[in-house]
């Protein structure tokens, strides 16, 4: 038996009671600081005051959050090889590649640029009055990176190699948010609103960046240096999207809402409802090679599997009807594999999902 799986119910902040509320409430407040302080100005005297502008001193905290969150995972579930080497690499590249080197660019008077980050999680790295301010190396990079390294690091690994890996969205949930993993909705509603929110935000995702690329190449410069459009109207609604994407998916749906919901909702809300970046790689997993395999005629029904699911995935279902299969939400945390009593569960790439480890045929889940 794992350490916590006998007391997950068992503790206040872990069952949606007033304490859990009070941390929801605590974490929308901090969010909404964070992301309008624009126009509250409550946090940026508090920064300036520490030496440091208001987005570092937010990567600070967080880069802290998923340290402590960390060791905490690690003490809870450490017994595991897997874990400890996914845990302390999610953990080194959000403190190297998404804290450390950015800020390190802006000491020696370079605009910041987190290398872990990809668009469209990154939107503003294809907006091309952005992304052209960056070295050409840097150019490069965002741009092979998502369209050459993405999809085919996603077709052999899955998108566990960055959801679960990576990606500092990801890593919280992983470590900060491990006491909340339990409480992802698994009911049929919330997968078939799963299924339109993560492509709607993502067809926002495409559609906003084309707008923006647009409207950038619509523009001129005028010989008194102005930078001038030829098209005012299609400016202000390109403008306004912009704008608006900015707002109620970056701000409002990754963090207020995305964070903000881990005591009421579990650790996930953001990546299963609303990521346009787990929406893409999971279309790429479909038809890769990473699956769940399930020894047949081993699961006793526990339900640890679905229970510790923070993509709210019934994994017990197929285990009890001996089906190995891919989902596209699936962020290969490797959970389900870690706290099942019996190993019934296995974390696999293999070129063909009927062929199972023992050479038996299976039958296919492709939800």
């Amino acid at each position: 038996m794992q350490s916590g799986l006998m007391n997950t119910f068992q503790s206040g902040i872990k069952t949606r009671n007033w304490a859990a509320w009070a941390i929801a409430i605590a974490l929308f407040a901090f969010y909404i600081l964070i992301y309008f302080d624009y126009a509250l100005g409550i946090l940026g005297p508090v920064a300036e005051r520490l030496g440091m502008g208001i987005w570092t001193l937010y990567g600070l905290m967080y880069t802290i959050a998923m340290i402590i969150g960390g060791i905490y995972f690690l003490h809870k579930h450490g017994n595991s090889r897997y874990h400890q080497v996914r845990t302390i690499v999610v953990v080194l590249v959000q403190i190297i590649f998404a804290f450390s080197i950015p800020l390190v660019m802006e000491i020696f008077d370079s605009k910041g640029f987190i290398l872990s980050l990809f668009w469209p999680l990154k939107i503003e790295y294809f907006y091309p009055q952005n992304i052209f301010t960056y070295p050409l190396t840097l150019v490069l990079y965002a741009f092979l990176s998502f369209v050459i390294g993405v999809p085919l690091l996603t077709y052999f690994y899955g998108k566990r190699w960055y959801c679960s890996w990576v990606c500092g969205c990801g890593g919280l949930a992983e470590t900060a948010g491990d006491p909340f993993r339990h409480l992802s909705d698994r009911k049929a509603k919330a997968w078939k609103f799963e299924q339109w929110s993560i492509h709607l935000v993502m067809f926002a995702a495409f559609a906003t960046t084309a707008m923006v690329i647009i409207n950038w190449s619509l523009h001129h410069t005028s010989p008194d240096g102005q930078w001038i459009t030829q098209y005012p109207l299609f400016d202000s609604i390109a403008t306004t999207v912009q704008k608006g994407y900015q707002t109620v998916v970056v701000a409002m749906l990754s963090g207020v809402i995305g964070v903000g919901l881990y005591p009421l909702m579990g650790t996930r809300v953001w990546c299963r409802f609303f990521c346009p970046l787990a929406a893409i790689l999971g279309i790429i997993q479909k038809l890769g090679r990473f699956r769940i395999t399930v020894k047949p005629d081993m699961c006793i029904s526990c339900g640890n599997c679905s229970t510790y699911c923070e993509m709210g995935i019934d994994v017990r279902q197929y285990a009890q009807n001996n089906q190995s299969f891919k989902r596209a939400a699936c962020v290969g945390c490797g959970m389900c594999a870690h706290v099942c009593p019996r190993g019934v569960l296995r974390l696999e790439n293999k070129a063909d999902l009927r062929e199972s480890a023992d050479k038996e045929r299976r039958p296919i889940v492709d939800m």
